[in-house]
């Protein structure tokens, strides 16, 4: 079997997305997310340009042999861009293979570690009662673990509130990515979430009860000292864990943090290669991994990374919202069914547009996701529905404080 053509499919229904169909010579095709919110066209011309000439004529059975040509050839390693473009010629190439035996994907993985993969869904509110609501809608829609967002007084727009305004009228949880000429700039003050967010959880769990499990994203806006004060200030919450507390790319940071609370932490949707989180893992500074399928080289990559995390007892939680492609969920799913060290997956629905291009077979049945068992990923492209929707610019938010300083969002 060999490699006969390398599509990319740029398109945009409520949002872009950004995918890659290899085919065979056989007739099989696989399908790869190549998804970078706000910089798709990067990634789309990187495979383009760079990538999709050297596919031609490949084993696509090769995969391992595959991604280490394409990490190693190039010279420059490693980044978004790059290990993006490697994730969807990998996925898409495992797809081939599963296709090509008659078999879903997780059971070239080693099979099913379980019967069901544990979803968590994004609650949020403007204030209390609407929290108290959208926590209500996610149990009703079936969830069993849920993420807890909220404004802040003296704050106009935080990350993760669906309702708040928006630019272009979307949900603002949905696509924080808006299509503006420029970014959108919004405020942040962390003293006043710090003073807060402590609040809001000690009456969600008055609510709701000590059993369910919640999750917060501190989306990295604090210092390391700052996390540590929001996790000891979090501890009676019981919380499932604390996420993005503060930027990573300083391991030594996670040092500080875990010396001062016992909360567990969640770290890594920026990251893209097993080397960010060398110090994390090794020093068990970190509790649950969330890079995406997408973002970090692919499923080869992600099985060895989550293997290496399985080492110190640390688990998964990939990232999966929808600037995720449905083509991107079906590949975590695949190897969440798969791994033993299975911590939670994050599970944002896609809008009905998105679902009428991307044809999925994966389920959700009262808080459990699954792949279902379709040859494949079990997701097809219908390319006469993603061109309808071409593709549109959009940026992600960014935040500056009282003073006009950039700060992270």
């Amino acid at each position: 079997m060999k490699i006969v053509a390398a599509d990319i499919i740029v398109s945009s229904p409520d949002r872009n997305f950004v995918t890659l169909k290899i085919t065979t010579d056989e007739g099989i095709t696989g399908l790869g997310d190549a998804t970078l919110n706000g910089r798709e066209l990067s990634v789309a011309s990187y495979l383009r340009d760079h990538v999709a000439p050297l596919l031609m004529g490949r084993d696509p059975h090769r995969i391992e042999d595959t991604w280490q040509f394409l990490y190693r050839s190039a010279y420059w390693r490693r980044g978004p861009v790059t290990m993006a473009a490697i994730a969807a010629v990998d996925v898409a190439l495992w797809d081939i293979k599963a296709k090509a035996a008659g078999m879903p994907l997780y059971q070239l993985l080693g099979g099913a570690s379980r019967t069901g993969i544990m979803a968590y869904g994004h609650a949020s509110g403007r204030d209390i009662p609407e929290l108290f609501d959208s926590i209500r809608r996610h149990l009703d829609e079936g969830f069993r673990s849920i993420r807890v967002q909220t404004s802040v007084p003296g704050i106009n727009a935080v990350y993760g509130v669906a309702a708040q305004p928006s630019a272009t009228g979307q949900r603002y949880d949905y696509e924080p990515a808006q299509r503006t000429p420029l970014p959108v700039e919004e405020d942040w003050d962390t003293r006043a979430y710090l003073r807060h967010l402590p609040q809001v959880f000690e009456a969600v769990r008055s609510e709701f009860g000590p059993e369910l499990p919640l999750l917060h994203d501190g989306h990295h806006r604090m210092t390391p000292i700052q996390a540590a004060k929001l996790g000891k200030a979090l501890e009676p919450y019981d919380l499932f864990w604390l996420e993005d507390c503060t930027p990573a790319e300083n391991q030594e940071a996670l040092r500080l943090v875990r010396q001062h609370t016992t909360t567990p932490l969640a770290i890594g949707e920026v990251f893209n290669t097993v080397w960010d989180y060398q110090t994390l893992i090794r020093e068990q500074l970190i509790d649950y991994v969330r890079s995406a399928v997408t973002h970090t080289g692919g499923i080869t990559a992600m099985r060895k990374l989550l293997d290496f995390a399985a080492q110190y007892q640390i688990k998964s939680g990939i990232h999966g919202p929808t600037d995720i492609s449905p083509v991107g969920m079906a590949a975590a799913l695949h190897l969440d069914l798969a791994i033993h060290n299975f911590g939670i997956q994050e599970y944002m629905k896609h809008t009905p547009l998105a679902n009428e291009v991307f044809r999925q077979s994966f389920t959700f049945t009262d808080g459990y996701l699954h792949p279902g068992d379709q040859p494949g990923l079990g997701v097809e492209l219908d390319e006469e529905a993603a061109a309808r929707f071409p593709y549109e610019p959009a940026y992600l938010p960014f935040n500056r404080l009282k003073d006009g300083t950039v700060h992270d969002w």
